[in-house]
C-alpha cells in the first residue's frame, strides 16, 4: 500500500475517539500523519497542531469534525488541497462536498478504519 500522507481533522489525544484510532491505525499501516485540531498533546508520536499552516502535500483529509463546526475550516481545508476528503461517519456535509467538487478534490462518505482493515484505503 502506498504511503497516503493524511492530515487528520478533529485529531485528539482522547484514546476513546475514533480520531485517535484512525491516526494510530494510519500510522501503523505505514502512512504519514499531521493531526490538526482544537485539543492539544499527541497521537501516535505526532503533536497535534491548530488549523493554521496549509500544508501543500496532502493526499487525504479524514474528517472527524461535525458539520456543525466545519465551516469556519472551509478556507483551512479548501488551501490545503487534498486529493480527497473522507467524511467519516457523522461529519457528512453536502455544502463541503460540493465545494470541494468544485475544487477538484475527490469526496468519500466512508470510514476511514474500514476503508484501512479491508485494504481499500
Amino acid at each position: 500500500m502506498a504511503n497516503k500522507k493524511t492530515l487528520i481533522l478533529g485529531a485528539t489525544p482522547n484514546a476513546g475517539r475514533y480520531a485517535y484510532l484512525a491516526a494510530n491505525r494510519l500510522a501503523g499501516s505505514g502512512h504519514s500523519i499531521v493531526n490538526v485540531g482544537i485539543k492539544t498533546g499527541e497521537v501516535a508520536g505526532v503533536p497535534i497542531e491548530k488549523p493554521e499552516t496549509i500544508h501543500i502535500d496532502i493526499d487525504t483529509i479524514t474528517l472527524y469534525v461535525g458539520p456543525q463546526h466545519q465551516e469556519d475550516l472551509y478556507d483551512y481545508i479548501l488551501k490545503t488541497k487534498p486529493k480527497r476528503i473522507i467524511f467519516n461517519p457523522g461529519t457528512e456535509n453536502s455544502e463541503l462536498r460540493r465545494m470541494a467538487h468544485e475544487n477538484g478534490i475527490e469526496t468519500e462518505y466512508a470510514c476511514t478504519l474500514v476503508l484501512l482493515s479491508i485494504g481499500q484505503y
